[in-house]
């Protein structure tokens, strides 16, 4: 696989994740989002996918996110202050919830608004679950962000689940498939929160969007 970052990066990024990460605030409305003053990642992606497991990996917390046997806990936008450099965003899962269809609604409006006008908004993580790969929920978001000129990159999730020949199936067709979107980062991250693979990886990768 391509070699994105360099020793130093890793370093680097090992650092920042190695430093405070907080929650700040949970966000039900766009008039509550903090003042855009620094850089934000986001992660989106369906419900059940392993955001906040991945969250949690990443910065080496249990319970820096909440993480749910239910699909459709996290309700808001989380918003996480890493080290005070960055932001991250853990968004609410779409795809499937057991909530009214006026809450899914409601979410899905507060994910498109924020998506569409957040200056600070470096990227979106679009995780993905490596035994399924891209569903269509996925597609339209990436479609969208496409639209409104946001960078994304696929993350493949639970990959410790998959046999190697499948995972190649899924990661040829969803490189395929970024091929032809023009906000999509060529490169596909491959994590695993439990086993920590591509975990250094997608540090480097968040810390990257830091202003400097």
């Amino acid at each position: 696989m391509e070699q994105e970052f360099s020793q130093q990066d890793l370093e680097q990024a090992r650092k920042l994740f190695a430093g405070p990460c907080d929650f700040v605030l949970g966000v039900a409305g766009l008039e509550q989002l903090p003042a855009a003053d620094r850089a934000e990642v986001a992660f989106a992606g369906r419900s059940n996918v392993g955001k906040s497991t991945l969250v949690n990996a990443l910065t080496g917390r249990n319970t820096l996110a909440k993480t749910s046997n239910t699909p459709g806990r996290t309700q808001q936008l989380n918003y996480f202050n890493l080290g005070g450099a960055l932001y991250m965003v853990d968004m609410p899962g779409y795809g499937y919830a057991k909530v009214s269809k006026k809450q899914r609604d409601d979410w899905n409006k507060l994910i498109k608004k924020y998506l569409r006008g957040r200056p600070s908004l470096r990227c979106v993580l679009i995780l993905v679950d490596g035994r399924h790969g891209l569903k269509d929920s996925d597609v339209e978001l990436m479609k969208m962000l496409d639209e409104t000129a946001v960078s994304y990159r696929i993350v493949l999730t639970k990959t410790d689940k998959v046999k190697d020949q499948d995972l190649e199936k899924v990661m040829a067709s969803v490189q395929e498939k970024i091929k032809k979107q023009a906000a999509a980062f060529p490169i596909i991250s491959v994590t695993s929160a439990l086993k920590t693979v591509g975990i250094e990886e997608l540090q480097a990768a968040i810390a990257s969007y830091v202003d400097h």
